[in-house]
């Protein structure tokens, strides 16, 4: 087993935080991280001007409601199939 661990090549570490670990309540937590700067806000909605921003907003409003009409009338569909052909 030794031999096999002796043929693996390096890891290298390429910079990249898969997870970042900084997280309240552990000794290793920073309250500023040094790659946000102060100020300067991400996100989705971080460059949109307003108009953009209630595009945005009632997009996905109107998603929400096409999937939640899709779930009552198939609700609607079932309850019509027990009522109507399967309890007969």
């Amino acid at each position: 087993m030794l031999g096999k661990e002796k043929n693996r090549p390096e890891e290298e570490d390429d910079g990249r935080t898969i997870a970042d670990m900084n997280v309240e309540g552990m000794p290793w937590y920073r309250e500023r991280r040094a790659d946000i700067l102060p100020g300067k806000t991400s996100g989705p909605g971080s460059d949109l001007t307003p108009e953009q921003m209630r595009m945005y907003r009632w997009a996905a409003i109107k998603a929400g409601l096409f999937v939640a009409a899709i779930f009552g009338i198939v609700f609607f569909l079932f309850i019509f199939f027990c009522d109507f052909i399967w309890f007969r």
